[in-house]
């Protein structure tokens, strides 16, 4: 039977530490959640990491140091997964609409990998998109997603390509033609956003559909459309992803205890579905990853 690689999401860019208490925000929060993600059965945790004190979005080299590190030091075989997506948020005024407003957040490639090249994970994520957010804009020209990826491929990481629309599959075919991304290629489709990919069984056939042979992907829903497109990604021969970076509840009505929480539903749902958990080891050994 077709293993499935689970990977838990354990703590996102969006401001929602103060939705739920569950959210880790320090690092030692987030080695706990992740390793505690780990042994209810996650194969790959995908991290972000938070200011401390505001527990707003960081990109400090220090915060990730002190979470891979600490990680590591606990002996597990997690797989470990790094976000390269904060430095992406443009905001303007539309009647100055080439006037960038201060609360606009913009990295250079080199400054949103500098992480990767310095700690090495299994995998960081790359996403391969601009798109609307209701507040701002999300901005990744070609030619920064070309020089982040010539970047993530020199470090010898396996970068998880994020898809948040359909089109964006074709820029994914440029820049493994242009080799810089090399196969078996890793997908995210990112679903139930607000204006991206809509969270539905027929969207999920449509993105599996145009993924490569030999590639995997997992499509994931936010918020309450977590469990249902997890699902529907098994069954069209996807993995799976859960987490408190894309879902606070457990329930309808009922705020998600921990991320561990999170992992044990998803763990009963592929059994339910039939399928087997992957391990760490047999996760590396599917994705390739050196």
């Amino acid at each position: 039977m077709r293993k499935i690689i689970l990977t838990c999401a354990v703590t996102g860019a969006s401001i929602t530490a103060d939705k739920n208490d569950a959210v880790p925000v320090t690092p030692q929060e987030i080695i706990k959640s992740c390793l505690d993600a780990h042994a209810a059965g996650a194969a790959v945790v995908h991290i972000h990491v938070r200011d401390p004190e505001t527990a707003r979005p960081a990109t400090d080299l220090h915060l990730y140091r002190e979470v891979v590190e600490g990680i590591r030091a606990a002996g597990t075989d997690v797989v470990i997964n790094l976000t390269t997506g904060p430095g992406q948020h443009f905001y303007n005024d539309p009647a100055k609409p080439s006037v960038m407003l201060d609360k606009s957040w913009l990295l250079t490639p080199e400054e949103r990998v500098a992480h990767v090249a310095a700690l090495k994970p299994d995998i960081c994520s790359l996403d391969v998109c601009s798109f609307n957010r209701p507040d701002h804009i999300v901005v990744n020209s070609l030619d920064t997603i070309r020089l982040m990826a010539g970047a993530i491929r020199d470090t010898g990481v396996k970068p998880e390509l994020e898809i948040f629309e359909a089109g964006q599959m074709g820029m994914v075919s440029d820049l493994q033609a242009e080799g810089l991304i090399d196969g078996p290629l890793l997908f995210s489709f990112v679903m139930g956003t607000k204006y991206t990919a809509p969270p539905t069984p027929q969207m999920v056939s449509v993105l599996a559909g145009l993924a490569p042979a030999g590639s995997y992907w997992a499509a994931f829903g936010a918020g309450a459309h977590e469990f249902p497109i997890a699902a529907q990604s098994v069954t069209n021969g996807g993995q799976i992803r859960v987490g408190l970076e894309d879902n606070l509840y457990l329930r309808r009505g009922v705020k998600a205890k921990s991320n561990a929480e999170l992992v044990e539903r998803a763990v009963q749902l592929i059994d339910i579905l039939g399928y087997d958990l992957a391990t760490p080891a047999e996760a590396r050994e599917m994705l390739q990853i050196k």
